[in-house]
């Protein structure tokens, strides 16, 4: 059991609430008809033009609108490997079919019915939200939502977690985050939170359960 019992648990949202994002990128790339070698590094390219490794944020912060950014990666993937993908918006093909992790969905659940503050902590893109909100019970599920396009900061900032702790009305040493970005985590921790590096389900809840004092039943 950790030192600090957690008193708010957050969530984020793609690859924990939803499979890893190496099975969403495969199926969303085998929809396009692109290479996902191609493609990932054309979208790494289209957003270091913005000043960042991190090929979501000029969208999730946001720096660009989808579109402009999708018009940007359609020119070079035409131009240079003849592939005509011309888009407005990722979300009907990203979340076309888009599993939701149940199990995950069911432990937050539980937490949340013995009175656990539950909310999810998102690096989302604006033209998501009416998509990822069809996936699961918002209003059931959460108590608050702390998205990065709302709030103007991401993770692994410090001021997202300051943010949310904030919004919980705990300290932050009693609140959680369960990502499946190490890089995430680390920010977590560093802002004084304690994180559990999600990459399996079972394990998860397992260390949820420790981290909570007691095993919610199902």
């Amino acid at each position: 059991m950790s030192e600090q019992p957690v008193r708010a648990v957050w969530t984020d949202f793609g690859g924990v609430v939803t499979p890893a994002m190496s099975h969403t990128w495969g199926a969303f790339c085998a929809q396009l008809g692109v290479n996902p070698d191609i493609l990932l590094d054309t979208v790494i390219r289209v957003s270091a033009g913005y000043g960042t490794k991190d090929f979501m944020e000029p969208l999730d912060t946001p720096m660009v609108s989808e579109r402009e950014w999708l018009a940007q990666i359609g020119t070079i993937l035409e131009a240079e490997h003849g592939y005509s993908v011309h888009l407005e918006s990722l979300g009907p093909i990203w979340f076309n079919e888009r599993e939701t992790n149940q199990g995950w969905v069911d432990r937050l659940l539980a937490a949340k019915r013995d009175d656990v503050f539950v909310g999810m902590l998102s690096n989302m893109v604006p033209a998501w939200d009416p998509y990822w909100r069809k996936l699961v019970p918002v209003r059931e599920m959460f108590d608050d939502l702390v998205l990065s396009f709302e709030v103007g900061c991401r993770k692994p900032e410090a001021a997202i977690f300051e943010l949310a702790a904030g919004r919980a009305g705990v300290e932050p040493a009693e609140c959680v985050l369960i990502d499946d970005l190490a890089v995430n985590c680390a920010g977590a921790i560093a802002a004084g939170w304690q994180a559990i590096h999600f990459t399996d389900t079972d394990k998860a809840v397992a260390e949820l359960d420790a981290m909570l004092g007691v095993a919610v039943a199902l």
